[in-house]
């Protein structure tokens, strides 16, 4: 298999707003979720894009922060055209070297990739919720 050369970037101006709404329409977790709260999202957080070698948009990682005390990693996704290749972790490896993430207690949730985030050091906790409608 040939290696092919990803692009990790926290620059907001290059993020792919068509791109990252398809990826997440895909997954379980923000399928149904509106557009402009996409918008919203990307704007009160820090985020990271993936970029394939023409430039196109395949991985997204959202982080909603105070940059201070806490984080909240959320919205991680790669294309499953290009799951495989080591982009999550790559997405993973950039946002915790990150300058305004160093030293921030950093949580998620997942139902599905505890191996992956386990690699970084993230650890299983129970998990409280309270959802809202709308």
């Amino acid at each position: 298999m040939e290696t092919v050369e990803y692009r990790i970037s926290d620059n907001k101006d290059e993020l792919d707003l068509e791109a990252i709404c398809r990826l997440l329409a895909g997954s379980y977790w923000a399928a149904s979720r509106p557009r402009e709260r996409i918008v919203a999202s990307i704007r009160n957080s820090l985020c990271f894009g993936a970029y394939a070698p023409d430039g196109r948009q395949v991985g997204f990682l959202r982080v909603v922060t105070d940059k201070a005390t806490f984080g909240w990693v959320c919205d991680v996704i790669v294309d499953p055209e290009h799951r495989g290749r080591g982009i999550g972790k790559r997405l993973l490896a950039a946002m915790l070297d990150h300058p305004e993430l160093q030293g921030v207690y950093l949580t998620l949730g997942t139902r599905d990739a505890h191996g992956l985030y386990e690699q970084f050091g993230f650890t299983r906790r129970e998990l409280m919720e309270r959802r809202r409608s709308g």
